[in-house]
């Protein structure tokens, strides 16, 4: 028997509100919300719930944004951060840590990164410079 919601397969032999954060977008706080509303055991299976309780949990998740919805929110966010120039999108172009952590010792990846993407955002700036004193 496969539990479906959202489009994700819930794990039948875990406790329900651990089998939600399966689900993108849906935390363990989140899904102890929803068994709460809908007076259901937070410790009962997955496999253990009848069709009535499976219908209540799918009416509360649709309430949240989640999955693709959630995805595309973050995409158009991060794009507007980018569009505008701030400096947090100046950092997402950059791929370097945004919030503010240290990038002298850790983020590693970041920095083997940035060398890559700094010179394409210097390239791109550069060239739009050079347009414009040519026009």
């Amino acid at each position: 028997m496969i539990i479906r919601i959202a489009g994700i397969n819930l794990p039948i032999n875990k406790n329900i509100y651990i089998s939600l954060t399966k689900i993108f977008g849906i935390g363990i706080n989140i899904s102890k919300k929803i068994c709460k509303v809908n007076n259901i055991d937070i410790n009962k299976k997955t496999k253990n719930l009848n069709d009535n309780e499976l219908s209540k949990i799918r009416k509360e998740i649709y309430k949240y944004s989640i999955e693709g919805e959630l995805k595309r929110e973050i995409f158009i966010n991060i794009k507007r951060l980018i569009d505008i120039k701030s400096y947090r999108g100046i950092r997402h172009i950059l791929k370097l840590p945004v919030r503010g952590q240290r990038t002298r010792t850790n983020a590693k990846t970041c920095r083997r990164r940035r060398k890559k993407n700094k010179k394409i955002f210097l390239n791109k700036n550069i060239n739009k410079k050079y347009e414009k004193k040519n026009k």
